[in-house]
C-alpha cells in the first residue's frame, strides 16, 4: 500500500468498473484536486485497491470510494487500505475520520475502527443515496 501514489483517471475508471456495476467513465481530475490524500494498493503493477480522503481544512477528514477489485476481495486489503488512510490522516492533523456506508457494510467499517454514531444525510440530487 502506498499513500499518494502516482494515480491516473484511466487506472481508477478501470478499477471501478471492475467493481461497480454501472459505473460511468469519470473525470477524477475536480476529485483529486480536492483530496487530503489517498492510498493505492497494486499487483503486479495492476490497481486493485484505492480509497480516498477528503478533509475540511482543519480536525475533520472523510472515507471515500473504498474499493477493492473483486479478485482481491475477503483478503483483508480493504481494511489495511482504510487503517493506512486513517493513519495518514492522523499525521496529516485530522482528529476525526468520519464515513458513510449502507448497513450491509457495517461489519467492515467497524473492523476498520470505525464506530456506529448519529448523523444526518440529505440528498440532494433527488434520489435516495
Amino acid at each position: 500500500m502506498v499513500v499518494d501514489a502516482e494515480l491516473s483517471g484511466a487506472e481508477l475508471n478501470t478499477l471501478f468498473h471492475a467493481s461497480w456495476p454501472g459505473h460511468h467513465d469519470t473525470d477524477f481530475g475536480p476529485m483529486f484536486a480536492r483530496r487530503l490524500l489517498h492510498v493505492t494498493a497494486r499487483r503486479d503493477g495492476r490497481l486493485v485497491g484505492y480509497v480516498n480522503v477528503v478533509g475540511d481544512g482543519g480536525a475533520h477528514a472523510f472515507v471515500l470510494d473504498t474499493t477493492v477489485h473483486p479478485d482481491e476481495r475477503r483478503k483483508g486489503l480493504g481494511v489495511a487500505l482504510v487503517r493506512a488512510a486513517a493513519d495518514a490522516a492522523r499525521e496529516r492533523g485530522a482528529h476525526w475520520l468520519h464515513v458513510d456506508f449502507e448497513p450491509h457494510l457495517t461489519r467492515f467499517y467497524e473492523e476498520c475502527g470505525f464506530r456506529p454514531t448519529a448523523a444526518g444525510l440529505m440528498a440532494l440530487t433527488g434520489q435516495d443515496g
